[in-house]
């Protein structure tokens, strides 16, 4: 494996002054970032029918319930492949609901964070309790997907007010929109060789090692985060019955 490229070596006054332009630029893009939230926050609600039901631990729960008694609800639409094992289970919804950890802090703010997963709850539950998660999970039956999705893609993520006994919803995003919930790859963005996925604008020579069909979710053939699970002994048997392999691409 050849050794990648690296930057120029100069001195720490030099390396500093180039630092501080580029802050300027970084502190415009924090600054746009806060009038976009703003204009989000100035956004006109739909409303949705808080009957619509979910399935939780405990059976059926109505939409009004997930909230949790708090009036904002964050939803994680987590995509799925009813009869896959889990190595064929949505690479991209993998990486982004295992992100999510701290509940806390939304719940400070009186925001109710979930997973509704489209798939069956005996199913996509062993997933989640393979994965670790805590984070509140519903399945998403048949009959409640018109009124949830709308005619949208299930990987998607949305928030919800409550105002009583009704509910609104009040924003959805999808697409590179729900890489809020990846801090992961925030973090990569600082790094010299940043994500290493092939679309990446980054000099000659920069590491390219993953393409965004999925592959930057994966490894050996399974969502990455799921290796670590395997090897703390954890069961990833979903009790189901399909074929194994891989596919089924999903991010």
């Amino acid at each position: 494996m050849s050794t990648p490229a690296t930057p120029p070596i100069t001195d720490r006054q030099t390396w500093q002054k180039q630092l501080d332009d580029l802050r300027q630029r970084e502190k415009a893009h924090t600054r746009e970032g806060d009038a976009i939230a703003a204009a989000r926050r100035r956004l006109p609600m739909v409303e949705v029918d808080p009957t619509t039901h979910l399935i939780g631990a405990a059976g059926p729960v109505p939409l009004l319930d997930v909230f949790e008694g708090r009036t904002q609800l964050f939803a994680s639409y987590h995509m799925w492949h009813t009869g896959r094992p889990a190595a064929d289970q949505c690479v991209g919804c993998t990486f982004f609901t295992g992100q999510v950890l701290e509940l806390s802090y939304l719940h400070s703010r009186d925001v109710t964070f979930a997973v509704f997963c489209q798939g069956p709850v005996e199913e996509t539950t062993r997933y989640r309790d393979f994965m670790g998660w805590q984070a509140p999970w519903y399945s998403v039956p048949t009959e409640s997907l018109d009124a949830l999705a709308a005619g949208r893609a299930f990987g998607m993520k949305a928030c919800y007010l409550r105002q009583g006994s009704r509910v609104f919803e009040t924003y959805w995003t999808t697409g590179r929109g729900v890489e809020a919930m990846a801090p992961s790859y925030g973090l990569l963005d600082m790094t010299v060789y940043g994500r290493q996925e092939d679309w990446e604008d980054s000099p000659e020579g920069w590491p390219r090692r993953f393409r965004t069909n999925g592959d930057q979710f994966r490894l050996n053939g399974r969502p990455t985060s799921q290796w670590s699970r395997l090897a703390a002994g954890r069961d990833d048997d979903l009790g189901t019955t399909g074929p194994t392999g891989s596919e089924h691409h999903c991010h």
